[in-house]
């Protein structure tokens, strides 16, 4: 299997992607989380190369794709239509699959609730419902506290701080799946390579810093149970909901009441996964995949 690689615009930004499987074939776009970028899904794409065509962008801010220097830029609704102006690069007006993680899963649930017309099918992993998530950042203490990280890479010289001796906090996140045996020397390698980019680390926090959602600080409320009416969050895409229960920063309360925003919901728990369960179990994320959209 041959990964192709390349660049394709999303309105004023030049987005870089990988790409497998044939051109004919019915379109899957693959979304990466922080503080991944397109290669998180390698594995993912050849597994499923004999059955769409699978484009993996970086997301704007990572790696070789544009990086905006403004943090609004990085709202959800201009997230959105980049997002959309790349898929028309591949997608000729037909509906798409959306396979998502982490942050990309945060883009593509807006996604879906902005433009469900142009999905044939979402697929999420360990990425949180914006009304669930708001809903558990305000309401229980274990959500707000494993929150807590997003202050940190919001702060004045955060940057500086996760480069430090080699990326080493910035690593932390990986190590254990790196301990486990799913990620190689080779792998930590292009990690480092990617974040070494110019300008990388800002692009990646600033997505962090145009979040409305606030986690709250010590001895303050938050701000997320005023932020959305629930009416405008559901989802009528058909959609698979991947989930590692062992996530440490997505509790599992954030899957309760999860089916009255998406009624056409089917989900797969994962009782030994973590959030990197794309990492842990490729082919099994691919044959789900693979089952549910095709």
């Amino acid at each position: 299997m041959t990964i192709r690689e390349g660049f394709a615009p999303a309105n004023e930004l030049m987005l870089h992607y990988a790409q497998s499987g044939s051109e004919d074939a019915p379109l899957a776009l693959f979304l990466h989380g922080f503080p991944e970028f397109w290669y998180c899904w390698k594995d993912v794409l050849e597994e499923l190369s004999g059955h769409f065509h699978c484009v993996a962008p970086d997301l704007p801010g990572y790696n070789l794709s544009s990086r905006p220097a403004e943090v609004a830029r990085y709202r959800t609704k201009r997230l959105v239509d980049d997002l959309d102006a790349f898929a028309a690069n591949f997608s000729a007006d037909k509906p798409f699959i959306l396979v998502a993680h982490d942050w990309g899963g945060a883009l593509a649930w807006a996604y879906a609730i902005k433009k469900p017309e142009h999905l044939k099918k979402l697929v999420i992993i360990n990425a949180t419902h914006p009304g669930t998530f708001a809903r558990e950042i305000a309401n229980n203490p274990a959500q707000a506290g494993a929150s807590q990280y997003i202050l940190d890479i919001r702060a004045e010289g955060s940057e500086a701080r996760f480069a430090a001796n080699g990326y080493a906090q910035l690593w932390q996140s990986l190590a254990p799946v790196a301990a486990a045996g799913h990620l190689s020397a080779a792998d930590k390698s292009e990690y480092l390579k990617a974040w070494a980019q110019p300008g990388a680390l800002t692009g990646m926090f600033n997505w962090y810093r145009a979040m409305r959602l606030d986690p709250p600080k010590s001895g303050e409320g938050s701000n997320a149970d005023r932020l959305y009416e629930p009416e405008t969050l559901r989802v009528s895409v058909p959609t698979l909901v991947i989930w590692g229960e062992q996530d440490k920063a997505l509790l599992p309360g954030c899957l309760d009441g999860l089916e009255e925003f998406v009624p056409n919901l089917k989900m797969i728990r994962v009782p030994h996964g973590s959030h990197w369960v794309i990492h842990e179990e490729p082919a099994s994320v691919s044959r789900w995949i693979k089952d549910f959209a095709g």
